[in-house]
């Protein structure tokens, strides 16, 4: 009698902890966010780490394999930057890869304007996960161009992903207009 007792007590004990540990998992995974970006002139670099530290976000800097210049980033006909906005096709190399993109439930993308365009090594990025179950939202950063075309673009090079429409921001925006945006998208807060 007593071993059934100590038996069904062990039972219960194992249930109760499994119970606990599943709870404490579900909810330390069901806001996990990435914020992944690249940044060319550490505009876009800014505004990314404001959003992480606001959300507490993981982030992550994509960087080019072959990593970009300023000469890469000129106004010159000839540059690299002018050279990939004319080529959708690129997929210019990244350097490191997210070892667990699999935990994040939402990541938010952001990345200057090139053209009214996103640059070439966003679509790498999203070519190198499966984002079927994830919600993207894309940010960028612009002096004049807004978000449309090149939100729109990534739309239709990605029509299968969970989209919600994303946010331009400037080289002088502040935490406030971030935790504004931030906000009407309802995100949880870090506390």
């Amino acid at each position: 009698m007593l071993r059934r007792m100590l038996g069904a007590l062990g039972v219960l004990f194992t249930v109760a902890c499994s119970s606990s540990f599943a709870a404490s998992t579900a909810s330390a995974a069901e806001n996990s966010i990435l914020v992944a970006y690249f940044s060319g002139t550490g505009t876009t670099e800014r505004v990314a780490n404001m959003l992480s530290e606001q959300l507490g976000a993981d982030l992550y800097r994509i960087n080019a394999k072959d990593p970009f210049t300023a000469e890469d980033l000129s106004y010159d006909p000839d540059s690299r930057a002018n050279q990939e906005k004319q080529h959708l096709d690129l997929r210019p190399e990244i350097a490191d890869q997210v070892s667990n993109m699999e935990q994040y439930d939402t990541v938010l993308i952001g990345y200057p304007i090139w053209s009214e365009r996103a640059p070439r090594i966003i679509a790498t990025f999203l070519d190198s996960y499966d984002f079927a179950d994830k919600t993207l939202i894309p940010f960028c950063t612009a002096y004049t161009s807004g978000i449309e075309n090149s939100e729109q673009e990534l739309r239709e090079l990605y029509p299968q992903l969970k989209w919600v429409h994303g946010q331009k921001f400037s080289s002088t925006t502040t935490p406030e207009e971030v935790g504004a945006w931030l906000q009407q998208l309802q995100l949880q807060l870090k506390p």
